[in-house]
């Protein structure tokens, strides 16, 4: 029996098996998310000293995503296969490094683990299927730009528009929705925040947020059409603005301490995706419009 077939014929099997997938690419996310910062700003360093006409740098040994092996920060000990399983290593080695004894950050396997769930969840809402399949490769990608906007504030381009250009072309065969609402979308969802970007700067003189926001808006545009934007950003902004107040008092940071919106924008991009149709409908019935 075709391996398509079992999967549709068995969903449990399917959920269960993305899961134990989104474990695994959970545990790679956390290089991006590690490395993917330190890749960028050796390349911004390079392009600085190329347009300033700067004597080229001692040429620096290869870092990308696959070399050098994964390794501890402090002892340097290289990371064995057995010590590289997904949540499990980390509570077999008690969260240290085998070596040095080093505590392990707690942000890989939980980043993992909530890889593997939201994988397996959305295995669940949609079936085996292009459209599973698709939402998959939507969050992994807004799984690791958030976490690096949470402690870079920095959306990198090489993970937005990538995921940007996917939305408008799986929407050219309408699998979620037409060509037409994505594109719209797209440039909707971009000016609405650059708009307001500019709003914000005429009025008070500083920039109020980054444009990587604009091109995460944009990127929920393409592939929820223009009308999942207003949900997304009511979402978005409520919760950014109550977890705001909250870290602010947490912490005793001055209210003019930057708070990435991009982990939030993110949140209420999926969910708007997932659910957005139910949501709104329930909205106007709600208020006696529906």
């Amino acid at each position: 029996m075709p391996l398509n077939e079992i999967m549709t014929l068995y969903p449990l099997a399917f959920v269960v098996i993305t899961g134990l997938v989104g474990l695994l690419v959970g545990s790679f996310l956390n290089v991006v998310i590690w490395r993917l910062p330190k890749m960028l700003e050796r390349e911004w360093r390079v392009q600085a000293h190329e347009i300033l006409g700067m004597p080229e740098q001692t040429p620096q040994p290869t870092y990308n995503l696959l070399l050098p092996h994964s390794q501890c920060p402090r002892c340097e000990h290289r990371i064995r296969a057995w010590e590289n399983i997904p949540v499990i290593s980390f509570l077999f080695l008690r969260g240290r490094c085998s070596a040095c004894a080093t505590p392990i950050s707690k942000r890989y396997p939980l980043t993992e683990l909530a890889c593997g769930l939201l994988s397996a969840f959305v295995a669940w809402h949609f079936g085996f299927g292009w459209q599973a399949g698709m939402v998959l490769l939507l969050t992994w990608g807004l799984l690791a730009m958030s976490q690096i906007d949470a402690e870079h504030q920095l959306l990198p381009d090489v993970l937005v528009l990538p995921l940007l250009w996917l939305g408008l072309i799986v929407n050219s065969l309408e699998l979620f929705v037409s060509l037409h609402d994505a594109l719209w979308g797209a440039i909707a969802g971009y000016l609405m925040l650059w708009s307001v970007f500019w709003v914000f700067k005429l009025i008070t003189g500083k920039d109020g947020m980054g444009h990587g926001d604009f091109k995460l808006l944009a990127m929920f545009g393409a592939w929820g059409g223009w009308q999942i934007l207003p949900l997304t950003i009511l979402l978005s902004s409520f919760v950014g603005a109550i977890v705001g107040v909250i870290y602010l008092r947490l912490s005793q940071a001055k209210t003019s301490t930057p708070i990435p919106f991009g982990p939030y924008l993110a949140i209420a991009g999926w969910i708007a995706m997932l659910w957005g149709g139910q949501i709104t409908d329930f909205y106007w019935q709600f208020v006696g419009l529906k």
